[in-house]
C-alpha cells in the first residue's frame, strides 16, 4: 500500500514531466487562439487586433469549410473500414501455422515504417502512374484501358494509399488479440460441430471486439490530421481538400494566419467531438 509519503514523492518526481507536457499543448493552443481573432497576414504586414469571431464566421460560411468537413469524415470512414476489416483477415491468415510464418509477419508489419511521404510517392508514380504504372500495365494486359488513378478516382486512390500504411498496425493489434483467445474454447465449438464462420462469429469476433475499439480510437486520432500524402499526390485537388489542409492553404497558400488559426480552432473541436464519441464506445467495450 501506496503512503502519503510515497505518494508525494511520486507526484513530485512527476511534476517536471506534467509541466513540460502542459506547456508543450497549451502553448500552440494559446497562441493559435490568440492570432484566431487577429488580422494577421504577414506578407502584407498586417497585424491588427480584435478580429473577434470574424474569422471563424468567414472560416464556417465557406463552402470549402462544409466540404472539407465531409471529405474528411468519408476519408476517415473509409480507411477505418479498409483497415479493420483487412486487418482481421490478415491476423486470422497470420495466426495459422506456415513456412516463414516470421518472415511474412515482418513482411506484413513493415508498410507502417515507411515514412507517408515516400508511401504515397511510391504509390503515385509506381502504381498509379497512368502511363508507366504497375496497374496501368495490368489493366493493358487484359485489354482494358489505364485509369488516371489519381484524377479519376482521387478521394479513393488516397484511401487506398493510407490505408496501406496503417494496415500493418491494424493487424499487429488484432493478431495479437487473437493469440490471446483460448484455444480450448476454439476446440470444444468444432468439437460441438460449429462451423468456422460460426465460430469467427460467435467466439472470435467478440473476443477481438476491445482490440476492434482501440485500433479505431487510435487511427482516428491520427487519421483526422491526415497532410502528406494529400500534398504529394493531388494538392488538395479533386475533391480531396480534408480540413487539414483547407487550414494549411488559409495559412500557407493564402497567407491569411488568423484564418488558418480560427480553422485550427474548428479541426481542434472536431477532433475532441470525435475521441469523445470514441472513447465512450470504447469504455463501454472494456466494461463488459
Amino acid at each position: 500500500m501506496a503512503t502519503q509519503h510515497s505518494r508525494s514523492a511520486a507526484r513530485t518526481m512527476m511534476a517536471p514531466a506534467v509541466f513540460l507536457l502542459l506547456v508543450w499543448m497549451l502553448v500552440p493552443l494559446i497562441l493559435t487562439l490568440w492570432f484566431s481573432v487577429m488580422d494577421y497576414r504577414p506578407l502584407r504586414g498586417t497585424f491588427e487586433c480584435c478580429e473577434g469571431l470574424g474569422n471563424y464566421i468567414r472560416f464556417a460560411s465557406s463552402s470549402s469549410f462544409q466540404d472539407a468537413i465531409v471529405t474528411t469524415l468519408i476519408m476517415v470512414g473509409g480507411i477505418l473500414l479498409i483497415t479493420v476489416t483487412g486487418g482481421i483477415l490478415l491476423a486470422l491468415l497470420l495466426d495459422q501455422p506456415i513456412w516463414g510464418q516470421g518472415i511474412v509477419r515482418i513482411l506484413v508489419i513493415a508498410p507502417f515504417f515507411v515514412m507517408p511521404t515516400v508511401a504515397a510517392l511510391v504509390w503515385k508514380n509506381m502504381f498509379m502512374n497512368p502511363v508507366n504504372g504497375l496497374l496501368a500495365h495490368l489493366w493493358e494486359f487484359f485489354g482494358a484501358e489505364p485509369i488516371s488513378w489519381l484524377t479519376q478516382v482521387p478521394l479513393f486512390s488516397i484511401i487506398i494509399i493510407v490505408s496501406w500504411i496503417w494496415l500493418p498496425f491494424a493487424t499487429l493489434i488484432l493478431l495479437t488479440a487473437i493469440q490471446s483467445l483460448d484455444s480450448e474454447q476454439m476446440e470444444a465449438a468444432e468439437m460441438d460441430g460449429a462451423s468456422p464462420i460460426a465460430r469467427f462469429f460467435y467466439i472470435v469476433l467478440p473476443h477481438l471486439s476491445r482490440a476492434i475499439t482501440v485500433v479505431i480510437l487510435i487511427q482516428t486520432i491520427f487519421l483526422l490530421s491526415i497532410f502528406a500524402e494529400i500534398f504529394v499526390t493531388t494538392g488538395g485537388g479533386f475533391g480531396t481538400r480534408t480540413l487539414t489542409y483547407l487550414v494549411y492553404q488559409r495559412v500557407i497558400e493564402s497567407q491569411n494566419v488568423g484564418l488558418g488559426s480560427a480553422g485550427g480552432i474548428f479541426a481542434v473541436i472536431l477532433a475532441n467531438i470525435v475521441a469523445i464519441f470514441l472513447m465512450r464506445m470504447v469504455g463501454k467495450n472494456l466494461d463488459k
